[in-house]
């Protein structure tokens, strides 16, 4: 459905884009995921045909983007970031006019936009002036005019950005629907959103891809290491001399010290061994109370983390 083969993007001396190369298929919904800075919406704006890469090729649906691009950009709807909509449109009259810059048929137009409204779920303030929505809805009248003309393919860029914590679960709920039928690039910089909407993930940092995974394979690659979150009661802090006692033990870290005086701990082996039973039998005969232990679950912020981390290592040692 869309190919980035070896794209580069330049300004001046800077390299914004740095040869990178990935695919996504028909039907996926894929996070593109980075920080700030790290060349999400460039890339973004590369696939849209917005600007033009300096070398390399983007390829959608079939359609090389610098020989086709209006067959190419038909096939995709845009939801850029900050949502530019037009004030002081009504919510349908946007509709009908994004409809007129994609050359929708008269014919079709109607029913489109009843179809649209219905799926955004804009129907009650259709007729409303888009400045007096809140940025819920407004979010969701961007989403209507990518949708404009039924693209196969959605590029959605920091689409909850800005929104409250309902607002946000209820525009997930709408781009995991319109998942079903189309194929969504999801771009955020919020780990939580990619690893619950997207089955596969593309991480870009510094303008270079690190990562291309499932989010769930990512979170695997992190299991070498064993770690366990310990809560504990030690008035004699005996706690470093105890761990060290304990074979396999590479690290304790201390992550908060609690109200109540007891203290959190993050223990980190890097056998596969079960070090519980262990860490019971030894504490216990040093009279380190024990209030919580558990192993601690591996995240995709924790790949995220640790895979950008990684690069600048070694680039650093390059």
């Amino acid at each position: 459905m869309i190919e980035v083969i070896n794209v580069t993007k330049k300004y001046g001396n800077f390299v914004a884009i740095n040869n990178i190369n990935f695919a996504i298929n028909k039907g996926e919904i894929v996070g593109f995921l980075g920080p700030n800075g790290a060349g999400k919406t460039t890339t973004m704006n590369m696939i849209t045909g917005y600007i033009e890469p300096t070398e390399g090729k983007i390829i959608v649906n079939g359609y090389l983007m610098e020989e086709n691009s209006k067959k190419a950009k038909r096939c995709i709807g845009y939801m850029p970031e900050n949502v530019p909509l037009y004030q002081d449109f009504t919510v349908k009259e946007f509709i009908k006019f994004m409809q007129e810059l994609k050359n929708v048929s008269k014919f079709e137009a109607k029913d489109e936009i009843e179809k649209i409204m219905k799926q955004t779920g804009l129907e009650e303030v259709s007729n409303k002036l888009i400045k007096n929505l809140s940025r819920g809805y407004k979010q969701r009248v961007s989403l209507a005019g990518a949708l404009v003309g039924n693209p196969e393919v959605l590029i959605l860029d920091e689409p909850t950005v800005g929104l409250d914590p309902k607002q946000i679960t209820q525009i997930r709920e709408l781009i995991k629907s319109l998942g079903k039928t189309h194929t969504i690039i999801l771009s955020s910089h919020i780990l939580s959103e990619v690893s619950q909407i997207c089955e596969k993930v593309i991480i870009i940092n510094k303008g270079e891809i690190v990562e291309i995974d499932s989010p769930k394979n990512l979170e695997e690659k992190l299991k070498d290491e064993n770690q366990i979150l310990i809560t504990v009661e030690d008035k004699q802090n005996k706690i470093e001399k105890t761990v060290s006692k304990i074979t396999d033990i590479k690290e304790l870290k201390l992550l908060k010290d609690n109200e109540d005086g007891t203290k959190t701990y993050q223990i980190t082996s890097n056998e596969k061994k079960d070090l519980r039973k262990d860490i019971f039998e030894n504490f216990a005969k040093e009279n380190i109370t024990i209030f919580e232990m558990k192993k601690k679950e591996i995240t995709l912020e924790d790949a995220f983390i640790k895979l950008i981390t990684d690069e600048k290592e070694e680039k650093n040692n390059a």
